[in-house]
C-alpha cells in the first residue's frame, strides 16, 4: 500500500487578490494551488528547482477547481495539496482549500503537470529516473 504524501500551508488573502468588493477573484484559486505545490515539494524533496537541476521543467498541462465559497481580502487560506500516485510520466495533485478562521471548505480541485526536458522541450514518455528515485524513496512505487 502507498504512503499517502500531502502538505499544508496557509496563505494570506492579498488587496491586490480581490475585486473592489473585497472579494477574490476566481484565478486566484489557481495560485493558491500553485502555493501548495510549492509547499509540497519543499516538504517532500521535490522543488521546481530540483526539477530543474536534473534537467526537466514540470508545466501544468490541466487544472480543474470547484468554487464553493467566496474568500475575501484578509482572509488566511489553508491549502491542503495531495500528491495522487501514477505510473505515468507525470505528477497529479488534489487540493482543499479552507478558510482558516472557520474551517470552511472553500474550494476543492486538481491539477496534472508532464515532464519536459528543459532544453528542447520533449516530452518525456517514461518516468526520469531521478522521479522514479524519489518515488521509491517516498513509497509511491509500485
Amino acid at each position: 500500500m502507498k504512503k499517502e504524501l500531502s502538505s499544508k500551508t496557509e496563505v494570506l488573502v492579498r488587496f491586490n487578490e480581490a475585486d473592489p468588493l473585497g472579494i477574490v477573484w476566481h484565478g486566484h484559486y489557481i495560485r493558491y494551488f500553485e502555493d501548495g505545490r510549492e509547499a509540497f515539494g519543499n516538504l517532500h524533496g521535490l522543488c521546481y528547482l530540483d526539477v530543474f537541476k536534473q534537467g526537466f521543467v514540470i508545466p501544468v498541462v490541466s487544472v480543474q477547481c470547484d468554487y464553493k465559497r467566496s474568500l475575501r481580502y484578509g482572509d488566511t487560506v489553508i491549502v491542503e495539496t495531495k500528491y495522487i500516485p501514477t505510473e505515468a510520466a507525470k505528477m497529479k495533485f488534489t487540493y482543499r482549500l479552507f478558510k482558516a478562521a472557520t474551517g470552511e471548505l472553500v474550494a476543492t480541485g486538481s491539477s496534472v503537470q508532464v515532464f519536459l526536458s528543459k532544453d528542447d522541450s520533449v516530452l518525456q514518455m517514461s518516468n526520469p529516473s531521478f522521479f522514479e528515485d524519489w518515488k521509491k524513496q517516498h513509497g509511491q512505487d509500485q
